[in-house]
């Protein structure tokens, strides 16, 4: 965990932006400086019932009916000036204390939104989400379960930050100005022969300073034990839902118990990490409502002699106990949202934490290849070299050029580089250097295809929007993929990914890259899972279709390898290093 200043910092990086710099910067300005103005004539009715208060246990001490009658309707002159009753005041604090909260969460939906889309924005932009798990240790803070950072984190951030902030200048000017009320109203006190003045506001102080310092030492292992929540939280939030996501895999292997024991081991972090949550809980609540019971009646005993030998009457009493009140509340700040201070950090620094791994994970890839796109639309490798995350070379020094309108076939024992490869020519594997020429409009078929959630008419246009293609494009497509008895649930949402079969996704794909219709179309075994015939089928397919479309595959079938006009081989020599075989006629 981080120290107090590092913390301080990283909370200003997080919200300064959207009110300094961001688009919707000076809406955002309007609705905050409305929020504080609504905070402040709140503070500012506290004072007015303050003084109401005053006036009205006087009228009850007195008996004074028509007092008593003004004070609750509209309002009383008296020589002190006017009161406003309690009807008044009342409307007014629902009114503030409504519109403040309305406000408060709208500007904090508009903030959230602004900041989800910027951290989505970093998370996305260099494909940092998929090279994260390459380059970083899953297990360091700021790489584990980016989905909960950007969903509940980034709320709980924006929540807190207006919260804890407005509640801190809300104390601040209630301190000012209940503390010349008090102050007034303390009046002198003897002690060891010296007159102390104000006497009620140094207790209310010293009061404040010893809960604040007693509550930060008992409470400070709360800010680490709650990162830890929200990291194993989400543990086992994300083994739910691959369990559900692989539900026929587990089914199928029977493996029930296995599933269950991992899922209740994870959940056993969760309660060992509550129960130390708890037992430090029950020392702080035990402080902090020990604190706020003896507050309640403290004031109450300080001031008692002097009501008793008649210096002051029973509403000053009570309008001092009120702002004896409102000043050591305003001086405990600290000690009653110790709590949500320690989460609000914790929250910060996961965020933090997060938005350095994304960025130094996208300034390791920069420094990877030298890529641009190829001029004439040849792919072109210039002593290019492969390593796996450990270092091991997987390629070292190849050269390779191939012309557009050719199929090639790329084969090689498992475990060879021929799926690093093709991420390498995608842009999407960091680790290595040499140059590489791609064509513009390319296309990857990986062997277990991605279905997005949505109508199926979206999964088959998926990455590109669904308008660019007519209705009888889409069932063109199906057909052609073989899966032309799916083209009247194209508009129906469903769980695609459980509904279609391996194999019935693989022909989906197939699907996107015919509407897509590139130029060149990488297939990693985008069809193990069809049969030889069905293969030799989508190949002549894609052909026909795509006549002037380059096709290269990874595959290790020898039938697939015939549906080719060129072979490329990843070999190793003899000292163990790889290397890119003299492409030949295929088999």
């Amino acid at each position: 965990m981080e120290g107090v200043g590092t913390f301080i910092k990283d909370a200003w990086r997080l919200a300064r932006p959207y009110f300094a710099s961001s688009d919707e910067r000076w809406s955002a300005r309007f609705l905050l400086a409305v929020i504080i103005a609504l905070n402040l004539m709140s503070v500012g009715l506290s004072v007015l019932f303050n003084f109401w208060r005053a006036d009205f246990y006087n009228a009850l001490q007195g008996k004074d009916w028509d007092a008593f009658i003004s004070l609750i309707l509209f309002y009383r002159v008296t020589d002190k000036g006017l009161t406003f009753g309690f009807t008044v005041l009342a409307f007014a604090h629902i009114l503030v204390a409504i519109y403040e909260v309305y406000l408060q969460q709208w500007l904090e939906i508009r903030w959230r939104r602004w900041l989800t889309a910027r951290f989505l924005d970093e998370w996305l932009d260099g494909r940092a989400y998929y090279q994260i798990g390459l380059t970083q240790n899953p297990k360091a803070p700021g790489n584990d379960n980016p989905d909960q950072r950007i969903a509940e984190d980034i709320r709980d951030f924006c929540d807190s930050s207006l919260t804890l902030t407005l509640g801190l200048l809300s104390r601040i000017v209630s301190l000012f100005s209940f503390l010349t009320i008090l102050w007034g109203l303390s009046g002198a006190i003897e002690l060891l022969g010296v007159s102390i003045p104000g006497y009620l506001f140094w207790v209310a102080l010293i009061y404040a300073a010893f809960g604040t310092v007693f509550t930060h030492l008992i409470g400070r292992p709360l800010s680490v034990l709650n990162f830890r929540k929200q990291r194993v939280e989400a543990d086992f939030r994300y083994a739910l839902v691959r369990f559900r996501e692989n539900s026929e895999g587990i089914a199928l292997y029977r493996g029930e118990e296995v599933e269950k024991a991992a899922l209740l081991g994870r959940f056993s972090a969760v309660a060992m990490n509550w129960r130390a949550i708890m037992q430090r809980m029950k020392l702080l609540n035990l402080m902090t409502v020990g604190y706020s019971q003896a507050a309640a009646i403290f004031p109450i005993v300080i001031i008692a002699p002097r009501y008793f030998a008649g210096a002051v009457q029973l509403g000053q009493m009570f309008q001092t106990v009120d702002a004896f009140g409102r000043v050591e509340s305003a001086l405990s700040w600290v000690i009653n949202v110790y709590r949500s201070l320690a989460e609000w950090r914790a929250v910060v620094e996961r965020l933090a934490t997060f938005e350095r791994s994304v960025i130094a994970v996208r300034t390791s890839a920069a420094a990877g290849f030298a890529r641009e796109t190829s001029p004439d639309g040849t792919l072109r490798l210039t002593d290019l070299t492969l390593k796996l995350p450990d270092g091991t070379k997987l390629l070292d020094g190849a050269a390779l050029e191939l012309a557009p309108n050719h199929s090639v076939v790329v084969t090689g024992r498992s475990g060879s580089g021929k799926s690093t490869l093709f991420r390498a020519l995608a842009g999407i594997w960091p680790f290595g250097n040499g140059g590489i020429q791609m064509p513009a409009n390319a296309f990857f078929l990986p062997q277990r295809p991605y279905i997005p959630l949505g109508s199926l008419r979206h999964v088959i246009a998926y990455p590109h929007p669904i308008a660019n293609y007519s209705q009888g494009d889409f069932i063109a497509a199906l057909e052609d993929a073989g899966i032309g008895r799916l083209s009247d649930q194209l508009d129906i949402e469903e769980n695609w990914p459980q509904r279609l079969s391996g194999g019935e996704q693989q022909r989906v794909a197939l699907a996107r890259a015919l509407l897509a219709k590139p130029d060149w179309i990488f297939l990693d075994e985008a069809t193990a899972s069809l049969d030889p015939a069905a293969e030799a089928a989508l190949y002549d397919i894609l052909k026909t279709r795509l006549p002037n479309a380059t096709l290269i595959s990874i595959a290790h079938r020898p039938s697939v390898a015939a549906l080719h006009d060129r072979h490329i081989e990843l070999r190793r020599d003899s000292a163990g290093s790889g290397l890119l075989a003299a492409t030949v006629p295929a088999a």
